[in-house]
């Protein structure tokens, strides 16, 4: 993995923690709430996270736009949680493997071209943008206990 590779997973995996602990205290009954008519539900959303970001890398990689690889159909909390933990296995793995010749490598997105490591920079941005919401929508359904934003990382 590159330098700047490394970095970046560091990053999303400190968040992907949060998102993972998160979800620990959502019940089924809450799965769907949305705050407006067309919202996402938090169940909708948690599962956006997850594929969007199995997207973005997958894409990176491939050097043009992949659909998302993981399941996104769920019934349950424990549907979800299995969902966001494919994601964070699969999008981990992806990682492992990413070069600085894809982080380069130019990547149309719905017209907008820019190099691999610009998505790559959007996918966590994207991902920490969405767990905010999801922190309200969880606050929203009465869940008071709620983890840090994000797991600090390491001391060096």
């Amino acid at each position: 993995m590159s330098h700047e590779g490394q970095q970046q997973f560091e990053r999303w995996h400190r968040h992907r923690t949060v998102l993972l602990q998160l979800l620990q205290d959502v019940k089924s009954e809450h799965l769907d709430y949305k705050p407006w008519e067309n919202a996402y539900t938090l169940g909708a959303l948690a599962v956006h996270i997850a594929a969007s970001s199995d997207m973005f890398l997958r894409s990176i990689a491939k050097g043009s736009f992949s659909p998302p690889s993981i399941s996104t159909e769920y019934e349950t909390i424990d549907d979800i949680r299995n969902i966001v933990q494919a994601s964070t296995e699969s999008t981990t793995a992806v990682f492992a493997e990413l070069s600085d010749s894809q982080l380069e490598q130019p990547l149309d997105f719905n017209g907008f071209v820019v190099p691999g490591k610009v998505w790559l920079g959007t996918m966590v941005d994207h991902e920490i943008h969405h767990k905010g919401q999801l922190f309200t929508y969880v606050r929203a359904v009465g869940i008071e206990k709620v983890p840090f934003f994000t797991v600090q990382p390491p001391k060096q």
